[in-house]
């Protein structure tokens, strides 16, 4: 085990240093110029040239990278252009609202298309299959931003249920616990905040889940159609087990590695999918602002931004790797 972890660790290093560099490259052949929006249009040539020096931008792109490579190195990420806060401390305080965000969506996805691709693939080219493949393939096709703006206009606009952006109405950030807004108003046992706070995730986190449910379905419908073959069912199924016990405790168990496998997958993929989604609903998460630090050419905000998008990736990958013997007791890690 020990072994295994040093060397997914090792194996970290080299990925994390290549989207350093793209990162800082892409971001510094970029055209525009950060002290364009950090300073007014009438200062004067020294204050440029202060400002300038006191960011490192009168430097070579070469020292420019080592020198931010020596401030990674030490677990500092910079300070913002745009904010003059450690980026650290900035992400942090905008990483539970992705966070919640996330899990959110990942939970509502699992309760639709799991059981939705168990039951089709029980039963296949059944109704219930074509249904499922339908509902599928339409949440695959269609962008989470056009499905955002119909239910903004569907369930804010026409029907007046839900609220159109942001994340609570109560100020819950005011007394934060976890910093996540919806355990935060439970923990406080209040009704009213835990309300409000859950009017406000559950647009923008249907929003997001509903192009997961897609191929989380698909991924369940097959595996459970190429297990559903094997001899140990037609083994159960002839001790006289009933068709419900079958599928859930021999088809959906030994069909849970390639199901696992999607979900960790997805769950990176809706961090960092999130930004069109906290772009479109004004949600306060890290999406919004890899944007505002992208327009601004906030270089070490951008990088810090993507870096943690990055680890956050490859630490649900390794934890997802980690639980494959607890599925599968034959799966050993070496």
């Amino acid at each position: 085990m020990w072994s295994y972890t040093l060397r997914r660790f090792v194996a970290v290093v080299p990925v994390v240093l290549v989207v350093i560099s793209i990162i800082f490259l892409l971001i510094h052949m970029a055209p525009g110029d950060p002290l364009s929006l950090l300073l007014s249009d009438d200062a004067s040539p020294a204050t440029i040239a202060e400002v300038r020096l006191k960011w490192g931008l009168d430097q070579p792109l070469w020292r420019q990278y080592l020198n931010y490579l020596s401030i990674i190195v030490t677990g500092d990420l910079g300070i913002s252009f745009k904010y003059g806060d450690p980026v650290v401390t900035t992400i942090l305080s905008r990483l539970p609202a992705t966070v919640e965000l996330a899990v959110a969506a990942l939970l509502i996805a699992v309760v639709i298309a799991i059981p939705l691709g168990l039951w089709a693939g029980s039963r296949p080219n059944s109704w219930i299959d074509n249904l499922g493949s339908s509902f599928g393939f339409l949440g695959i096709s269609m962008p989470s931003f056009w499905l955002g703006i119909v239910f903004i206009l569907l369930f804010s606009g026409i029907l007046h249920l839900l609220p159109s952006s942001g994340r609570d109405s109560f100020g819950i950030a005011d007394n934060p616990i976890t910093g996540l807004y919806l355990l935060d108003s439970l923990l406080q046992l209040d009704a009213d905040q835990a309300r409000d706070a859950f009017t406000h995730l559950l647009m923008p986190a249907t929003v997001l889940g509903i192009n997961m449910v897609g191929m989380l379905m698909r991924v369940t419908r097959s595996s459970i159609i190429e297990i559903m073959h094997e001899d140990y069912i037609t083994t159960a199924r002839a001790k006289g087990a009933a068709e419900r016990r079958v599928l859930w405790r021999h088809g959906f168990k030994n069909a849970f590695i390639p199901i696992l496998t999607v979900v960790g997958l997805e769950l990176g993929t809706l961090l960092s999918g999130s930004i069109i989604i906290e772009t479109v609903f004004a949600w306060p998460g890290m999406g919004s602002l890899l944007i505002s630090a992208i327009s601004g050419r906030d270089y070490p905000l951008v990088i810090g931004t993507i870096l943690t998008y990055t680890l956050a990736f490859v630490v649900i990958n390794f934890v997802i790797d980690m639980i494959y013997p607890l599925v599968d007791p034959r799966i050993r890690l070496s």
